[in-house]
């Protein structure tokens, strides 16, 4: 007799929240505009900020919107370049080695989220070297959202927006639906070069549900995500 197929593991949840967020659209390239909610990209960001092994990833299966979707636009202050890791030994080298960010600040509007909080519900999957149930993995999960530890401060979308997490409440999601078009779904890091995937997301009556795997949509721009986002 045939064993039936272990049956899913049950999903995780918790829920983040921040006075502003900004999950970074990739098609504008000068000024940052965000996607009107959270990516999964950001999601799995801010889940491995608060447990992360490299025995398991996590998929999310669906994110629910808590509170109304509200803007806000500021102009901040940038630099144009990045410091590159050369750079940095050579400073390590000379203490007087000085990064000029007067003579490189740059300007620019950014178009981010404020008042946001979400409801994250995701699944562990396990790396093929996993040698433990997925139970484990979720339970250490719970308790460290429980006990409000976390690995690294998490953020929404860009790294000065901290988040606040907890465990799931009944709050319920938004009465609002809308089509959002294309959205980044995932980074894949595993190549050459970091490949994007994207998702036709649509909100509906507050929850905008996430398939398992994203799409490579042929020139594509590449994802500026100003953290995972």
């Amino acid at each position: 007799m045939t064993a039936p197929p272990p049956a899913p593991a049950p999903p995780l949840a918790v829920e983040v929240e921040g006075p502003f967020a900004c999950f970074t659209r990739p098609e504008f390239k000068t000024e940052r505009v965000s996607y009107p909610v959270m990516t999964p990209s950001a999601a799995t960001g801010l889940l491995e900020a608060i447990f992360w092994k490299p025995e398991f990833s996590y998929r999310i299966d669906r994110i629910e919107v808590l509170n109304p979707i509200a803007w806000f636009t500021v102009r901040r202050n940038e630099v144009d370049q990045t410091v590159s890791a050369d750079w940095v030994r050579r400073a390590m080298a000379d203490p007087t080695q000085r990064f000029d960010a007067e003579a490189h600040r740059d300007q620019r509007s950014m178009t981010g989220l404020r008042d946001v909080a979400y409801r994250i519900h995701a699944h562990i999957v396990l790396r093929p070297h996993a040698d433990a149930h997925p139970a484990k993995y979720r339970d250490q999960f719970r308790r460290r959202v429980e006990r409000g530890a976390c690995f690294s401060q998490p953020f929404l979308g860009t790294r000065e927006f901290s988040a606040s997490f907890a465990k799931p409440s009944q709050r319920p999601p938004i009465a609002a639906s809308a089509d959002f078009g294309a959205m980044l779904h995932s980074i894949d890091y595993t190549g050459a070069r970091e490949t994007y995937r994207w998702f036709h997301a649509a909100m509906v009556e507050g929850v905008v549900a996430v398939p398992e795997h994203g799409a490579e949509l042929p020139g594509a721009p590449a994802a500026r995500t100003g953290g995972r986002g």
